[in-house]
């Protein structure tokens, strides 16, 4: 039976599969609640498919605030008012202080999460302001940031667990990029991308490095289309922004956004 359920799943996500079943299973005939940690949004896909194979449950997913990318998932029996339920997230600002002249990104706040010994599923959604950071946690890890995080990349910091209600989301920084390919192949847009020979591209997909949509995917001649999210480990991600037409010489323009 397991066995006719992976067939729809990448292996690499079994192990989760397996995880998202028992919570289920347990919501269903063990009358349980389950809290998650935060998902991608190709785990919350995962959750809904495996929840429409069961009845008697509900899931409800929240982020912290209504767009959010990465949310927790409540997953209950039918007859429980999940509304009356807490999110579970905690709001920590991210104050920089001697040493803030330097400009702090995505990936010096998140790395210095992760440096403390954190999960990147205990982190959700990180919004970015020049002077400061709003970093969505889960509720149980928000004092331990709250002591320990006192250093963002070389700039000092000062933390503070505030309101969710103050919470400031930031739109995502992207440096849009005009290319001309010659299809939508995934490694020639990479390559394109990165700034990288397509046969140096070609290994991170192949060894499983490269997710599209946040699902794993293994083949460099795969096509994107518009409003494709990918992401290389290591290199950083992009979105197709837009795919807009032919060239003369049959070659096609594409739009890219390149997370800052």
């Amino acid at each position: 039976m397991k066995q006719d359920l992976y067939v729809h799943f990448h292996p690499d996500e079994r192990a989760f599969v397996d995880r998202a079943s028992e919570w289920i299973e347990r919501a269903a005939f063990g009358h349980e609640l389950k809290r998650t940690d935060f998902l991608d949004p190709r785990q919350a896909d995962i959750i809904w498919s495996l929840a429409n194979r069961q009845m008697d449950i509900q899931i409800k997913l929240t982020g912290g605030y209504e767009q959010a990318e990465r949310r927790r998932a409540l997953i209950a029996p039918d007859y429980r008012v999940l509304d009356d339920e807490p999110e579970g997230i905690a709001l920590v600002q991210i104050t920089a202080g001697t040493g803030g002249h330097l400009q702090l990104d995505h990936g010096d706040y998140l790395g210095a999460l992760l440096g403390l010994g954190i999960k990147r599923d205990r982190v959700g959604d990180l919004h970015i302001h020049p002077e400061f950071c709003h970093c969505l946690v889960v509720e149980e890890i928000a004092d331990y940031v709250n002591i320990h995080l006192r250093q963002v990349h070389r700039v000092h910091v000062l933390t503070e667990i505030v309101p969710l209600s103050l919470l400031q989301p930031a739109a995502p920084m992207l440096e849009e990029q005009s290319l001309s390919v010659a299809s939508l192949r995934l490694d020639g847009i990479a390559s394109d991308v990165y700034r990288v020979s397509r046969s140096k591209i070609m290994d991170p997909i192949r060894a499983g490095r490269c997710r599209v949509n946040w699902r794993s995917e293994e083949d460099p001649s795969a096509l994107l289309k518009d409003g494709d999210v990918v992401s290389f480990q290591g290199l950083g991600r992009f979105k197709v922004l837009g795919v807009e037409g032919v060239t003369k010489k049959g070659r096609v323009r594409v739009r890219i956004g390149k997370f800052i």
